[in-house]
């Protein structure tokens, strides 16, 4: 028996980035902590997402992410306490980001036909390895050391959307607990048995599971991060619980938080599936951080902020600044014999803007009848953290990123 619980939160590692041919075979490769990966197909990660790898900033003194997995990790060590007073869970959060596909999907039961493994979603070294989408990618492998209670914090990164609360890494924590009947009854085993071969799946339990051993690991997981959230956001926090689908858990939950009178989802969590056995957002709500790019800041007007020496310091971001944003539009016409996806344009956006891209929106999409050409109009919101931008300087980085999108995804500029 088991439960499984994500929050948000961080990672890893050295490298250096290698598109030049390898010595032996002459193929273009990723090299990375002495292990090299050769280019094929499915590559797409840049040297702008590799240079995340190896930052830490979730082991950063003075980091906003540092004190939030401070916390969560003194919270499980506090509650789950071994007969010989030891702390029960173990941590681990230093693990490489670069994982198998086995590891990250294969293990965890995603399809192979499921959307979350396209190039659009991930970043891929090769079609064997890529950054880490979550955490849970090394769940599997701890539990085959024979570890029944850990958590695993790190920096996890997925293609997405661009604005002030998405970015291409983010961090999780997630934490795995595993209960045996002896764990459940330490007197007496045998008093319920933890499998029921006659019990059907159903949406409240797995298929043979004994529904009371199921419903007494689901109030134990619950009432534990119900006494997380009000650790983390005090006692007063509203609370609700949602119905979910992860495909390693079931069943599956989400809890969400009242903050600022708005229901947020904060984490996921649900029975591991028994074939097995066979978290950024946090941070930002708890000390009201308005936009995600503040966490890769080396300003020490916002990393001074965060200074304490507990880590349980009530902290309020105040803004250092504001600076006005740029706005330009680009509108062109997708390619009819190239396959386009738009996480393709918002990580060439990034790849060459970078920090300064604080939002790309598709502002409007129509189909032509007379070319039966479809178009795509983006808004880019440009925004300096530090200083203000020019307009002259945003110009100038926005026709990099018209140059590139036509000649990189073979868009035609309107």
């Amino acid at each position: 028996m088991i439960f499984e619980r994500r929050a948000i939160i961080t990672r890893v590692l050295n490298l250096r980035h290698l598109s030049s041919n390898a010595k032996s075979k002459d193929i273009p490769h990723t090299a990375i902590g002495g292990c090299h990966y050769p280019h094929d197909d499915w590559t797409n990660v840049s040297t702008k997402m590799l240079s995340y790898v190896g930052r830490n900033i979730h082991l950063q003194n003075n980091h906003p992410l540092s004190l939030i997995r401070q916390r969560i990790v003194q919270f499980f060590h506090k509650t789950f306490i071994g007969r010989t007073g030891n702390a029960v869970f173990s941590v681990y959060d230093n693990l490489n980001p670069i994982v198998t596909v086995e590891e990250n999907f294969d293990s965890l039961l995603i399809p192979v036909d499921h959307p979350s493994r396209k190039k659009s979603d991930c970043y891929y070294l090769n079609q064997n390895h890529l950054l880490r989408a979550h955490t849970t990618a090394h769940q599997a492998r701890l539990m085959s050391m024979g570890l029944n209670n850990f958590l695993i914090v790190g920096d996890v990164y997925r293609r997405d959307e661009i604005d002030s609360t998405h970015y291409p890494v983010f961090h999780q924590v997630d934490a795995v607990r595993l209960r045996t009947a002896q764990d459940l009854f330490p007197l007496d085993a045998s008093i319920l048995s933890v499998f029921d071969k006659g019990v059907e799946r159903t949406e409240e339990t797995q298929e043979h599971y004994n529904k009371e051993i199921s419903c007494l690991m689901i109030n134990e997981m619950k009432k534990t991060l119900e006494m997380m959230a009000s650790e983390l956001f005090g006692k007063d926090v509203k609370t609700r619980w949602v119905s979910a689908y992860f495909p390693f858990t079931h069943p599956s939950f989400e809890l969400e938080i009242l903050h600022h009178d708005k229901w947020m989802e904060v984490l996921g969590c649900g029975l591991i599936e028994q074939k097995i056995l066979k978290t950024e957002r946090l941070a930002m709500h708890l000390y009201e951080i308005p936009d995600i790019r503040l966490f890769w800041s080396e300003d020490l007007g916002f990393l001074s902020q965060f200074n304490v020496e507990d880590p349980r310091t009530p902290i309020k971001y105040k803004p250092v600044s504001i600076y006005p944003p740029c706005s330009n539009d680009i509108s062109f016409w997708l390619p009819q014999d190239a396959p386009f996806a738009s996480n393709d344009f918002y990580d060439l956006v990034r790849n060459i803007g970078g920090d300064l891209i604080e939002q790309v929106n598709l502002i409007d999409e129509f189909t032509s009848p007379k070319k039966k050409m479809t178009s795509h109009c983006y808004r880019i919101v440009y925004r300096h953290m530090e200083r203000t931008l020019t307009q002259e300087e945003v110009n100038v980085i926005h026709k990099d990123i018209e140059k590139t999108a036509v000649n990189e995804l073979k868009v035609t500029i309107r």
